[in-house]
C-alpha cells in the first residue's frame, strides 16, 4: 500500500469502517513508513483531545424536546404499522460495505 492510499483511508481506518484486510494493510504500512505512523499518532491524539475536551453541555429543555419529538414519532411509526428504521433511504451501506 502506499502513502496516498493510506492517507484517503485513515478516517476510515481510526472508525473502524474497513474490511479486516484493508485494516491489515493500513496496520502494515504504518509500521513501514515512519511519516504516516506519525499523521495517524497525530490523528488518535486529535481525536482523544477532542473527546476529553470539547464537551458541550445540551440544555434540559432541549433534552426534553428531542424526547418528545422522539416518542411522537414512534407513536406514529406504531399507528401506521411501520417498523423502527423503515424510513432510512437505503444510502447507508451494509455491514462490510465500504
Amino acid at each position: 500500500m502506499d502513502c496516498g492510499k493510506a492517507d484517503r483511508r485513515m478516517y476510515r481506518y481510526l472508525d473502524g469502517e474497513i474490511t479486516v484486510w484493508r485494516r491489515w494493510r493500513i496496520t502494515r504500512h504504518l509500521r513501514r513508513c515512519p511519516p504516516c505512523a506519525n499523521g495517524y499518532d497525530f490523528e488518535v491524539e486529535l481525536r482523544e483531545v477532542i473527546a476529553t475536551r470539547c464537551r458541550d453541555e445540551v440544555p434540559d429543555e432541549l433534552k426534553r424536546r428531542i424526547e418528545a419529538a422522539l416518542e411522537r414519532a414512534c407513536e406514529h411509526d406504531e399507528q401506521h404499522g411501520e417498523k423502527a428504521g423503515s424510513s432510512r433511504s437505503g444510502s447507508e451501506p451494509g455491514p462490510g460495505v465500504e
